[in-house]
């Protein structure tokens, strides 16, 4: 049997095969688009059955090839670009191809775990799984609400599980390939590391330089509740997957920049002290992402909790000094 994982030499999709095996799982059908084929690098300390393009695995699919095979469906491709500007792209990569999968997987009673994201909250104050919550302010956001939409409806008929992942602002190993849209403990860090100083937008919002707030998520805690419900197919829904803690841009900057420190045993400097010696530089706020851009996020976990997954989740001091470590041990852009 089959463990399916599409966006797999992806980010999260990745890090979930990653720890699949870490369970003794090998036989993983990988699936991506490796146009850009740098992405390959994220599954060469991995082990799977067989890699396919998401096209032809679509229609391999389609045609009954994996009918009685799939034991599970980690269902994390999608174009993640919040930037992209051609919707019908958009749509059909993130919308109508999460569709078929789910229609097959509710045929095949297989179950299906999938990627929401936090997006679809937009413009919202109050980031709880309720339509009344919703407002996604770009495409992006509306193909994951959109799908979210239908699993909701389809919930009440299906004989499976159906779980759909609201990610906050994940961050963590393996996210290089991602480029401008990889989180920014990453191009802290490597900002870090050829500028000697790292760079957040100025305040918006009511927000002051550098205080926008967001919920960051390391990628093993967001692994680790793709694996939770793994383990308990009876539970289906739409959970939040973060912290429930807010953080600002200069948090998580100073999580960096002292841990960085702390390889060459410097002392750890207060936002203050960082500011003054110049180590943060504010930007202005791009008008590109004016109405756009959420300024606040906090995952509200009252329905995670609820069903049963109790274990902490990393704040930023402890999830980006891991993370910058991991980078720093390669010392390269990785």
């Amino acid at each position: 049997m089959y463990y399916i994982v599409t966006g797999a030499a992806g980010f999260i999709g990745s890090n979930i095969v990653k720890a699949l095996n870490d369970r003794g799982i090998e036989n993983i059908l990988a699936v991506d688009n490796l146009t850009r084929s740098e992405k390959f690098r994220n599954l060469t300390d991995c082990e799977i059955q067989d890699y396919i393009d998401k096209q032809a695995f679509l229609d391999a699919l389609l045609s009954g090839r994996f009918d009685g095979k799939v034991a599970a469906f980690f269902h994390e491709g999608a174009c993640s670009d919040t930037m992209e500007s051609d919707g019908r792209y958009i749509m059909e990569n993130n919308y109508h191809y999460s569709l078929s999968i789910l229609d097959w997987c509710m045929g095949e009673k297989v179950p299906l775990l999938y990627a929401s994201s936090a997006a679809t909250y937009g413009g919202s104050g109050v980031f709880r799984e309720e339509r009344v919550c919703e407002c996604p302010l770009n495409i992006y956001a509306y193909s994951k609400f959109l799908f979210d939409q239908v699993v909701r409806k389809r919930l009440v008929e299906a004989d499976s599980q159906i779980i759909g992942f609201r990610y906050f602002n994940v961050y963590g190993p393996r996210e290089a390939q991602k480029g401008r849209m990889a989180s920014v403990v990453f191009h802290h860090y490597n900002q870090l590391r050829a500028l000697g100083k790292v760079k957040l937008f100025e305040g918006c919002d009511g927000y002051a330089d550098g205080g926008q707030m967001r919920d960051f998520i390391h990628v093993d805690d967001a692994v680790k509740v793709n694996l939770f419900f793994l383990d308990h197919p009876d539970k289906s829904g739409i959970f939040n997957v973060g912290t429930g803690r807010a953080q600002s841009f200069n948090e998580l900057a100073v999580a960096n920049i002292n841990t960085v420190r702390a390889f060459s045993n410097e002392t750890k400097l207060s936002l203050e002290e960082i500011r003054k010696h110049g180590v943060i530089e504010y930007i202005p706020f791009p008008e590109t992402l004016k109405k756009k851009y959420q300024s606040f996020t906090q995952a509200d976990l009252t329905r995670l909790r609820e069903a049963g997954y109790d274990a902490p989740f990393d704040d930023v001091e402890a999830g980006v000094a891991r993370y910058v470590r991991w980078m720093n041990a390669r010392n390269s852009h990785v």
